[in-house]
């Protein structure tokens, strides 16, 4: 009797014996059920490591067995097998939490790289060294997101505006999940010339083109049995991402100069601060690879909707910056007005600008204190901390926006999806402040 056992549920005896077969080589005990009710009774009465399910069964829908696996035994990793070409269905259970999926007929090797991935799960609860600092209620969500989402293979797509650590929760994601112990491969996609960006995904072999001297890995390759972070994704080009497609529905790489598709198992994590479905909805992203990439996404609030959390951060931030300095015996804090101060900050470039702000002080602090003043934010700030009238600031700020708004909207004369674009929002957030700021 092995450690490890499976269910596996399926109507069809070939499988069911193939699955066996595979499961036993791999030193995983099988139980079989030919339908859910039969299921359900062998739930009741053992314990598994693992759970595959047939799509469509006798007495019921694999999606609906889902909802109810998620609900009575959210430990164990479920994953569905479905027939090839279904894949509506299929992210469909990703979106419900499934593990990852198989088409038939299964392929016997990403059988078994989903069986030892599913494993690895029990083995992914190792301390993560990268953190979310803060309490407020949306980092908690956040922080439950993340756990759940880890568990699954469905790519996600992290959105948000930049500075608000879209990267942070990627790498949280994978530390938590089962290929921890592979690689975390972050990418900037804006940062790679678009002459090389088919070399620097999929490798290229020595002599392909001319420079190429020897043969390279691509990023893909790189990230095998790992997890690829895409970040920027929006910056690619439109040939890269329908390469990029391509691979995410094949599983395959063939590098630049080979004739040979080589198979990669790789999560696929993406993220830009840009709003897609506008670009999608402007031609400018692809929707079928919008559709891939984005089976489930986890959006990031911006530091200025989590202001209670700025006190921590600041904390943590400090500790950050003393431990790295030469004369790390100094002990430096902020003074209560300098707390007001970025308090009432809008922080457009979030934690990364609190970041430099807080460097930046450092740097120019003489003794143990940073007060408002040596933080130089914008003139903004200094209205609340001087007259104390909120309100004030509220009315300023609100016809500023409105000012912007409406210039935006004259710039493309009224198109609100290219002013959405132009102001780098989202056509739901432009229709929401227009509808506030009262702008017909």
């Amino acid at each position: 009797m092995n450690d490890r056992v499976a269910l596996v549920i399926d109507d069809e005896p070939d499988i069911l014996e193939l699955l066996k077969i595979t499961l036993a080589r791999m030193k995983v005990d099988c139980l079989t059920a030919g339908d859910l009710a039969t299921a359900k009774k062998l739930l009741a009465k053992n314990r598994f490591d693992i759970c595959l399910t047939d799509m469509r069964l006798p007495d019921g829908d694999g999606v609906e067995f889902l909802s109810y696996f998620q609900e009575q035994y959210p430990q164990i990793p479920i994953a569905i097998i479905t027939a090839h070409g279904s894949i509506e269905s299929a992210i469909q259970a990703l979106k419900l939490g499934a593990f990852d999926f198989l088409t038939k007929p299964v392929d016997l090797q990403r059988l078994r790289q989903l069986i030892e991935n599913a494993l690895k799960l029990q083995a992914s609860k190792d301390v993560v060294r990268e953190r979310l600092v803060g309490q407020s209620e949306e980092i908690e969500d956040i922080r439950r997101l993340i756990s759940k989402l880890a568990r699954s293979q469905a790519p996600i797509y992290i959105s948000g505006e930049s500075g608000v650590g879209k990267e942070l929760v990627a790498r949280m994601i994978h530390a938590q999940g089962p290929r921890a112990g592979s690689a975390f491969v972050p990418v900037n996609c804006g940062a790679i010339p678009h002459d090389l960006m088919e070399s620097e995904f999929f490798g290229h072999l020595k002599g392909s083109f001319t420079g190429a001297i020897a043969d390279k890995a691509g990023l893909f390759q790189a990230a095998d049995s790992g997890t690829l972070f895409l970040d920027e994704i929006a910056e690619l080009p439109q040939n890269m991402q329908v390469k990029l497609l391509r691979v995410i529905q094949e599983k395959s790489v063939r590098a630049i100069g080979s004739q040979e598709e080589k198979p990669v198992d790789v999560r696929i994590l993406s993220a830009t601060h840009k709003d897609l479905p506008a670009m999608v909805e402007m031609g400018q992203f692809r929707k079928d690879l919008f559709y891939r990439i984005n089976v489930i996404e986890l959006p990031v609030p911006p530091l200025r909707d989590r202001k209670s959390d700025i006190p921590l951060l600041v904390d943590h931030i400090l500790g950050q910056i003393q431990a790295d300095s030469e004369n790390n015996s100094r002990t430096i804090s902020l003074t209560v007005d300098a707390i007001e101060a970025l308090s009432g900050y809008s922080f457009p470039g979030n934690i990364r600008e609190l970041e430099n702000i807080l460097q930046r002080a450092t740097a120019l602090c003489d003794g143990d204190k940073i007060n408002a003043a040596i933080l130089q934010l914008p003139e903004v700030t200094p209205i609340v901390r001087e007259t104390g009238q909120a309100e004030a600031l509220d009315s300023f700020l609100e016809q500023q926006e409105k000012d912007k708004i409406v210039a935006a909207l004259d710039q493309t004369r009224w198109n609100k999806t290219a002013a959405a674009k132009l102001l780098g929002i989202s056509f739901r957030a432009l229709r929401y402040r227009l509808d506030k700021l009262g702008i017909e």
